[in-house]
């Protein structure tokens, strides 16, 4: 073991994860019980400016207590709000780098749409990206935002069997920081094929040892492995001081007095390692101050979540009418007293960066319209007694046309139903329309090969699941709505059988019968494609699955930017 002569060290950690692209404050209800009265008034909360303005705050404690300072964001900064829909990765790079944090790790929403987003991601940042168990080894050559060999992506070291860190000093005293994420990323999220991850509780491990015998005893893990995963990771891996987690969502504190519950305390202990989570959707900050002896034990541990809110209560959700009677005023002196709640002002830096680089194009796509609807177009998971999905099988219809312009031969789409959140109503479309309420959930597009008997058993599955037929499924979601198909289901006969009349239309339009053994080519969403919900049979394809950077939203946006006549009622198709 490398000698060092160790010493005691004192920091300050602030942290945050999930935060999902909510750049801007959120309208959050609170519920307060004053002087008897219950009040449900709404605040303008959290945000990336006020994250700022309290980052500061506690930045120059730091400095005139003499302490260190570390800022840490545990994933999942990707999706959420039309940001991510929009800009992709693009604007979380802009506002990050102007959090300015110390690091972050890699979550997994960062990958549903594989790795090239990630790769940009990583160009444009200027901090480190923890990734410690993410094998880059044999990532393959060629791609046109490769993550191997960047020094600003800590992987997965194969030689070593350990993840890669970076060293904080205080006071010239080193402390080790690294990165896990969930182990079974390919399960929820679209890694590429080529960059597999490890198990994260071996890697902890033998990071931990090859860290002490280079002489460094105080050790920050920055986990996206969710909270019973930390609290596990405490109980299996000794000499860990602190996990800054994520993934959860979980808000550590007692907030029940103000309607956001209970949980556990803030900074829970676990052997000798405290675990740290605070929240999501940048309404939280979490901050803790630690007090390491020089053998790396903590001995002094305080600290808490705070909710960052502005000064002002509303009585409505949008924010326009101010509560200023007595129970108001009595209620934000309430708030301003309260531990868990600081109010502060939006750091004009950060304010400006966000209204002048993307906020102003975020309302300039909600007001770009791009088709119009002669009439409201229904939507529906399972067919009732109104009929069947108008707007599911034109989404499918735009996977079908995008994979087709990026050049694969595709023959068929399907699409779950609960990928559509709602229908569209007559009028005008816009971009927003699509990207924030009728495909929210930027999820990739990509195609696939299956023979017919196959297919026939992907619909079937995806049927049975949403009608529980024959055992009990996970939800309508999963019912499938098609283009360039036709078939029909008989739920009353086996299991195996209950699809018939399976056709395929070709590109002259005429109908064929799809043929057992034959393979064809169809695209689907990414999620899809996983066998989830009922499509267990889409994973028995021949080769391998290609998933694309379009997403939902991006396909549709697409389609009807082209060809806005789609939506116009005599040109509506269904399957």
């Amino acid at each position: 073991m490398k000698k060092i002569s160790n010493k005691a060290a004192q920091l300050i950690v602030a942290h945050v994860n999930d935060t999902h692209s909510y750049f801007e404050p959120t309208s959050l209800q609170l519920s307060l019980e004053i002087n008897g009265e219950k009040l449900s008034p709404y605040v303008s909360a959290g945000g990336f400016a006020r994250i700022a303005t309290r980052l500061e705050q506690l930045k120059q404690d730091a400095k005139r207590m003499q302490k260190g300072f570390l800022f840490l964001h545990s994933g999942d900064c990707f999706q959420g709000t039309l940001y991510f829909s929009l800009f992709k990765g693009r604007a979380n790079a802009d506002l990050l780098n102007a959090l300015n944090p110390h690091a972050m790790t890699l979550g997994n929403h960062e990958l549903d749409m594989g790795n090239e987003p990630v790769g940009q991601f990583v160009n444009s940042i200027n901090f480190p990206l923890l990734a410690g168990n993410w094998d880059l080894t044999n990532e393959l050559s060629g791609k046109e935002y490769p993550l191997k060999g960047k020094p600003n992506v800590l992987d997965y070291d194969s030689a070593s069997g350990t993840a890669k860190w970076i060293t904080h000093l205080v006071n010239e005293e080193p402390i080790a920081i690294f990165g896990l994420s969930i182990d079974k990323m390919a399960d929820i999220a679209n890694p590429d094929s080529d960059t597999p991850f490890v198990n994260a509780t071996e890697t902890a491990r033998k990071t931990v040892e090859l860290i002490r015998s280079n002489g460094i005893n105080k050790i920050i893990l920055l986990s996206h492995l969710g909270y019973e995963g930390d609290l596990q990771l405490a109980e299996d891996v000794e000499g860990i001081s602190l996990i800054v987690g994520g993934h959860s969502h979980r808000l550590q504190g007692d907030f029940d007095d103000i309607g956001l519950g209970k949980d556990d305390e803030y900074g829970i202990k676990v052997n000798d390692t405290h675990i740290v989570q605070s929240g999501c959707h940048a309404l939280t900050l979490g901050h803790c101050a630690i007090y390491f002896d020089e053998h790396g034990k903590v001995t002094s541990f305080q600290g808490r979540n705070e909710l960052l809110l502005g000064r002002r209560l509303f009585l409505n959700a949008d924010m326009s009418e101010t509560g200023d009677d007595e129970h108001h005023e009595v209620a934000c002196e309430y708030l301003n007293a309260h531990q868990g709640v600081v109010v502060c002002k939006k750091d004009p830096t950060l304010t400006d960066l966000l209204r002048n680089k993307y906020q102003n194009k975020v309302r300039e796509l909600q007001q770009k319209v791009i088709a119009k609807a002669e009439a409201n177009l229904y939507h529906t998971r399972i067919p009732d007694e109104k009929g069947p999905s108008i707007v599911a099988p034109l989404v499918a219809e735009s996977f079908y046309y995008c994979m087709k312009q990026l050049g694969h031969d595709v023959d068929f789409a399907i699409h779950n139903a609960g990928g559509v959140r709602k229908g569209i109503e007559i009028g005008e479309l816009t971009v927003a329309d699509i990207a924030g309420k009728l495909l929210p959930f930027a999820v990739p597009i990509g195609v696939y090969q299956i023979t017919g008997r196959v297919l026939q058993l992907t619909l079937e599955g995806a049927i049975n699941n949403a009608i529980n037929n024959g055992f009990q499924g996970t939800g309508s979601g999963s019912y499938p709505y098609v283009y360039n198909l036709k078939f029909d289901y008989h739920a009353d006969k086996p299991a195996g059988e209950r699809i018939s009349e399976l056709y395929l239309r070709n590109t002259n339009g005429e109908w064929n019968a799809v043929e057992s053994d034959k393979v064809y080519r169809g695209t689907s969403s990414a999620y899809t494609m996983k066998g989830k919900e009922g499509y267990e049979a889409l994973l028995e394809v021949v080769g391998e699955n290609k998933v694309s950077n379009l997403s939902m939203a991006d396909c549709f946006i697409k389609l009807l930017s082209e060809h806005p006549q789609k939506l116009t009622s005599a040109n509506i198709q269904f399957g």
